[in-house]
């Protein structure tokens, strides 16, 4: 007995030192930053139909527990302002995305994930995100200087008969508010972590450990502060803000050599790929992603920065599928013209919907179809496939960045 007691004792040592080796390793702090995509608007419930695609079964894989239910991490602690109305804190599980109509996730969720795969570092992701914000005016950081109204601009204002003065007091109290409220509460999150993540210890102390950027829509859409941008170069001034904003970040954390990771805005899919209604916007969309990835072929930030490209992302096979469900548009306007008149009864309309539908898809890519959305286009179409794959390209680009380091 006496034998089995001096072993266990030993034993006990050894993995006590090793779980002490394990705490004694510095938090590593990933801060998410952006707007609606950052936020997140792919709901819980379609994530499922990642086991119908040999690509996404794996991911989905690592998504779910033993018992198949989604996984809260053990190692991953978040606090997200922006997506609620008040901060959500706590281990990092699927519903830190947009509150609303939800529980959904963002990148934040796989992200969180696969670096914790990746490390046996405690991990504390700091999200800041806020719907309909752009670079030029709510996320600008100092460096950009102040915002200055173009020629074009100032025209149609005088146009208009507008004050611009008072304008330029709006805009000057706008600019770099959000990039404010970020840096804002990422210092109040690092001041007192404990209150995100209990068991943290101050003597092992924390670092930086990465920058993911995940915006663009508001800029890409707004004519005015970027007035020839149907033309190579016409976002140029995007690129710049987005390499002032990877500067100053990095001056006020006081982190010079943060890894910081741009995910480049990609609905719709490659534009190669765009169908004929979609050629409009083609020439706009090539233009404004390149402007994006721009900063990572800096000199100044090779081996530091990295551009990952969403795009790729994109669920060609489903977009195909609604396409196909945008011919049947004609007649189910017709049966429900039909059942509002009243010459068919509710469950009869419903049955001949069911019926259309069923002629024209099998009973898999009718599950696809009904269960892989839940948002619109803009918002990645809601998919929780998309939005799982862009937090893994996140944590794969990453962990580059600090491999190359």
């Amino acid at each position: 007995m006496k034998t089995w007691a001096f072993i266990a004792a030993i034993l006990s040592g050894l993995f006590g030192h090793a779980a002490q080796a394990v705490a004694a390793k510095p938090l590593q702090v990933y801060i998410l930053a952006g707007q609606s995509n950052m936020q997140g608007h792919a709901h819980v419930s379609t994530l499922d139909v990642m086991n119908m695609d040999p690509l996404t079964a794996p991911i989905l894989a690592d998504l779910k527990g033993d018992d198949g239910q989604l996984r809260t991490c053990e190692r991953v602690w978040i606090s997200s302002l922006g997506s609620a109305d008040d901060v959500k804190t706590g281990r990092l599980a699927a519903g830190f995305g947009a509150d609303a109509r939800g529980p959904k996730i963002g990148p934040e969720y796989t992200f969180g994930i696969y670096m914790e795969k990746a490390s046996s570092s405690p991990i504390l992701i700091i999200k800041t995100a806020w719907g309909g914000k752009s670079l030029h005016t709510d996320f600008r950081s100092p460096s950009a200087g102040a915002y200055q109204f173009n020629e074009s601009q100032l025209e149609a204002m005088k146009k208009q008969g507008k004050d611009v003065k008072s304008l330029q007091a709006e805009k000057d109290k706008a600019t770099g508010h959000y990039y404010r409220l970020m840096l804002e509460h990422v210092g109040n999150v690092l001041k007192d972590i404990k209150q995100v993540y209990p068991d943290y210890d101050s003597d092992q102390g924390y670092e930086l450990a990465g920058f993911v950027w995940f915006q663009g829509w508001n800029d890409m859409v707004d004519r005015g502060n970027y007035p020839q941008r149907d033309r190579p170069g016409g976002y140029d001034q995007y690129s710049e803000l987005l390499a002032h904003f990877i500067r100053d970040v990095r001056r006020d954390l006081k982190a010079p050599r943060l890894p910081f990771v741009i995910g480049v805005l990609g609905v719709g899919g490659p534009v190669d790929l765009y169908a004929p209604d979609q050629q409009r916007y083609r020439g706009v969309h090539q233009n404004f992603r390149d402007a994006m990835a721009a900063p990572a072929k800096l000199p100044e930030f090779q081996h530091n920065v990295a551009a990952v490209l969403t795009e790729k992302y994109w669920d060609q096979g489903l977009v195909a599928l609604r396409q196909r469900e945008n011919q049947l548009k004609e007649k189910k306007t017709e049966l429900n013209n039909q059942i509002k008149s009243g010459k068919l009864s509710r469950d009869e309309g419903n049955a001949a919907i069911e019926r259309l539908y069923a002629e024209q898809f099998s009973p898999r890519e009718l599950k696809l179809l009904r269960e892989s959305t839940s948002n619109f286009e803009f918002h990645y179409l809601g998919s929780g496939k998309i939005m799982s794959q862009i937090g893994k390209g996140f944590a794969e680009a990453m962990l580059s960045l600090q491999q190359a380091n």
